[in-house]
């Protein structure tokens, strides 16, 4: 057992679900390129196992990654599942055999979408679903998503789904969300780099709604700061937890899905929560944003 407090605790908006700061993210567990089988499916159950005995109880999933391959992989390292682990899953993808990532919408698709994650998790109903907008290129795009959200929605009534979320989105999407269903949680691309959501996680927070960052450390380009690496020099640590750390000061919303296939990178994740940053290191880091805008 890790001795860890994860950042201490977040409550999804009007549920009873309660989780630490810092979670898991479960794609890294399939196989190169999100696609196929681990190499290793023994270490990709020891991670997952590793997390829950550290106290990670939030892991971020979708059925698309592998595709089914990682949800079948969580089935077998903790099914039954512990008491109070929350598991948040996403739609809005598909991974034909050439390993693509092709939008899959429509209500057909969404539905089973839903239908493939019950199954391959071995569960009855989903706590959160996000509906993850593909946008166009790196980000969203502004596109209406009320058939999707509408879709999702009608799954909760029918007892599937029991809470909604939303993934690369905008401001205006979510308001448009909101006027369908009750949305808890946004997970978009965010980190000590990529600062654009400052202002809609000011305004989630106040609406307490979990901000979750994907990439929190830069994902399939992992962060590199002179700056990160000075400050992590200067407090013992890797940059990388220094980046989890300063996330964690950055707003109570925001919640952590770091990935990794590893043990050991795993338990250095988790001991994020232990950083203290004080005032002048966290002005520090904030000029991360402004040395990556300056270097595009």
């Amino acid at each position: 057992m890790i001795e860890a407090k994860l950042g201490g605790h977040f409550t999804f908006p009007g549920t009873s679900l309660t989780v630490s700061r810092i979670g898991y993210g479960a794609m890294q567990l399939a196989g190169p390129g999100v696609f196929g089988p681990p190499k290793d499916q023994d270490a990709a159950v020891a991670v997952l196992r590793e997390a829950v005995a550290a106290g990670v109880n939030h892991i971020d999933t979708s059925d698309f990654y592998g595709p089914h391959v990682t949800n079948q992989i969580i089935r077998q390292a903790l099914h039954p599942y512990p008491t109070g682990l929350v598991i948040v899953t996403k739609l809005g993808a598909r991974r034909p055999a050439d390993g693509s990532w092709q939008p899959a919408t429509s209500p057909q698709e969404l539905t089973a979408g839903v239908h493939d994650n019950l199954r391959n998790l071995g569960l009855d109903a989903l706590d959160i679903v996000n509906y993850r907008s593909m946008g166009s290129g790196h980000g969203p795009d502004e596109r209406s998503i009320a058939e999707q959200v509408t879709t999702l929605a009608e799954l909760r009534q029918k007892g599937l789904i029991r809470h909604i979320g939303l993934s690369n989105v905008t401001a205006a999407q979510i308001a448009e969300a909101q006027t369908i269903t009750e949305v808890v949680c946004v997970q978009n691309n965010y980190n000590l780099a990529h600062r654009h959501d400052d202002t809609l996680i000011d305004d989630l927070a106040r609406a307490g709604i979990a901000y979750v960052p994907f990439f929190p450390l830069g994902g399939f380009t992992p962060l590199q700061s002179s700056t990160l690496s000075s400050v992590a020099g200067r407090l013992g640590s890797t940059p990388m937890q220094t980046a989890l750390a300063w996330l964690l000061h950055r707003s109570p919303n925001i919640l952590l899905i770091p990935g990794t296939s590893s043990v050991a990178h795993l338990r250095e994740n988790l001991a994020a929560d232990r950083l203290t940053l004080s005032p002048d290191t966290l002005a520090e880091l904030d000029e991360i944003a402004a040395e990556a805008v300056a270097a595009e």
